[in-house]
Order: structure tokens, then C-alpha cells, then sequence
């Protein structure tokens, strides 16, 4: 009998911005991976009366940080009665997306974070601020460049976990970095996103640095921290006038998508910094000012996707994808 250790990750009941959550269960390698218990009261999600919730496995991968047959492993919470917790989002995006598979959606995130090491972006002087932002974008150099060790290993870990990381990028704001994640149908990125924001804060535990996905990590003249959603249906990757549908659709519910796509959106939001204030709702081609961007290919070609540059870098995936195609799939 060969036993391995499974890491089984969920989110927890955190306000206003939940936290992840794991911890190692011994299984027997090739068997069902069983639902497990937690204290909930620990977590936000019981109370200390009442405290079992349930594990519920719901997506694997391989654990590139233990190697060997090792896995790492998505949860849905429930109650003991084996239905969705109140703080189970996965439950609604899966039920969503089944709803309307024939309109075969696919989403691609695009995560930003900022490393933060004693109490200060990694990196930054003691007191002061680095020089302003303009040269550290997709940069390369010790002037401008911090931490790209630490983003090197994730990118390595993500790629040996299979997850479909599609690359990354240094920001605009200097210790600031993006991975991207997808194309995938609204669970399958979520839950990858989930094993992704997982990986990372796992790798700079080694570091001693802390993964920062505040919308505004240091306030002024720098830019905010999002998670810009690209996505497409069927419909849209074969016309543009259904790329114009969605961007439409989307307006229509904007104030409902503001409210649900991170805590503390509105101090990124600002109308500054390659945003459109929340306040406001446009589209337009190549637009990084507005809140839907319809790349300039697409435009061209006369059908592709549109990106939702909105979600703050806090955000809920499963949220943000089952918001997005309830939205879009009931209206074009």
C-alpha cells in the first residue's frame, strides 16, 4: 500500500476578502480522495456551537512544492448536511456554466499582486519611494526589477502542477507582477487560479514575503492591482456584433459586477491609472481606460473576446466567471 499526502485548499469565511485555507490529509495513492472535516469556527464559516463544516474534493493536480504522487487539491465547503455553505461560491458557478454550456464560454484571468516584505513593497527603500512609474513595466534589470527569483519558481511550480498558465509579466508599479491563467470554461480557471494564488503564497513563505492582492497596495500616484477578465462565447469567437452584445450586457448590470468584484475596488477604480472610474461604465477598442476593453485584433478580425478590465485582483474567480455568464448568456 502506498500512501501519499494530499493538500486539500478551500476558502474560507474571511470578510470582507476571504482566505485561503489547507491542510494534509494521508491517503492511499489511486483511491477516491474522501470528504473530509474541518473546524469552521476557526475559519469564519461556524460557529464554535456548530463548528463542522465539510471538504469536499472537487479538482486535483499534481503538488510540484512535495513532488512524487503527491496532490494538491481544490474543496467545496458544505454544511453536515452535504449542501453548498453559505461561503461555497464554487456551488453557483458550477450550476451557472452547466446552465448555459451550449454557449461553450471560456475565460482567461489575468492575476496581478504586489510582494510585500516588512511592511513595504519587496524591494522599495525604507523611507522614500522608488523613482516613478514609467520604466518598470515587463522591465528587466536590478534598478527595476524585484523579486523575479520568487515569480520565476511559482511559474515553474504552476507549469509542473499542469495548471494552464499562459505567462507573466513584471507591472507597472515596481513589485507589482501578473500570471495569467486559461482559456478555460468559468470553474475549471477558477479552480486553477485558486491552486495558482496557492502556489504562490506557499513559495514566498520561503522568501518571507507577503502576496498582496489589495486593489490599491500603496496609495498615490501608482497603479492599482486587478484581475482583468478576458472571456468569449461561442458566438463571439465567430462575430464581432456579438463582442459589441456582450460589452453592451455587461453595462447593463454594472453596478451589480462593481459590488461583487472586490472588496475596496472603488480605491482602484479611480478614473487614473489605466482605469475607468466605478461610477461610470464604457467600452471601447483598445481602451485602458475603459471597463470593457475590445482589443484592437478583434476589432480587425471581426470576432475574438473582450476583456472586463473591472475585477479588482481580490476577487472572488468564481464570482467574476458566474456573474460574467449569467450576464452575458442571458442576453445575447
Amino acid at each position: 500500500m502506498s500512501m501519499i499526502k494530499a493538500e486539500y485548499i478551500w476558502i474560507d469565511g474571511t470578510k470582507p476578502t476571504p482566505l485561503l485555507r489547507s491542510k494534509t490529509r494521508i491517503v492511499e495513492a489511486g483511491t477516491e480522495l474522501p470528504i473530509w472535516g474541518f473546524d469552521g469556527s476557526s475559519t469564519n464559516q461556524a460557529p464554535g456551537k456548530s463548528s463542522d463544516c465539510v471538504l469536499k474534493p472537487v479538482y486535483s493536480c499534481h503538488d510540484p512544492i512535495r513532488g512524487g504522487a503527491h496532490l494538491l487539491v481544490v474543496c467545496e465547503v458544505l454544511t453536515p448536511d452535504m449542501e453548498p455553505h453559505i461561503s461555497n461560491t464554487r456551488a453557483k458557478c458550477v450550476a451557472t456554466e452547466s446552465r448555459y454550456s451550449d454557449h461553450g464560454m471560456w475565460f482567461g484571468l489575468e492575476q496581478e499582486y504586489t510582494l510585500f516584505k516588512d511592511g513595504r513593497p519587496y524591494g522599495w527603500p525604507e523611507k522614500g519611494y522608488p523613482a516613478p512609474q514609467g520604466p518598470y513595466y515587463c522591465s528587466v534589470g536590478g534598478d527595476y526589477v524585484y523579486g523575479r527569483e520568487l515569480v520565476e519558481e511559482h511559474l515553474t511550480a504552476c507549469l509542473a502542477a499542469g495548471l494552464k498558465i499562459s505567462g507573466i509579466n513584471a507591472e507597472v508599479m515596481p513589485s507589482q507582477w501578473e500570471f495569467q491563467v486559461g482559456p478555460l470554461n468559468a470553474s475549471a480557471v477558477s479552480d486553477q487560479l485558486t491552486i495558482a494564488r496557492w502556489l504562490l503564497a506557499r513559495i514566498a513563505e520561503k522568501y518571507g514575503v507577503h502576496v498582496s492582492y489589495e486593489p490599491k497596495p500603496v496609495k498615490g500616484d501608482w497603479n492599482g492591482a486587478g484581475c482583468h477578465t478576458n472571456f468569449s462565447t461561442i458566438a463571439m469567437r465567430e462575430s464581432y456584433e456579438k463582442c459589441i452584445q456582450a460589452a453592451q450586457a455587461l453595462g447593463e448590470r454594472h453596478e451589480l459586477h462593481i459590488s461583487n468584484y472586490g472588496a475596496g475596488i472603488e480605491e482602484r477604480l479611480t478614473g487614473q491609472h489605466e482605469t475607468c472610474s466605478y461610477r461610470e461604465y464604457k467600452y471601447g477598442v483598445s481602451d485602458r481606460g475603459a471597463s470593457v476593453r475590445i482589443p484592437w485584433q478583434v476589432a480587425e478580425e471581426g470576432r475574438g473576446y473582450i476583456e472586463d478590465r473591472r475585477p479588482a485582483a481580490n476577487c472572488d474567480p468564481y464570482v467574476v466567471t458566474q456573474l460574467i455568464t449569467e450576464t452575458v448568456c442571458s442576453r445575447i
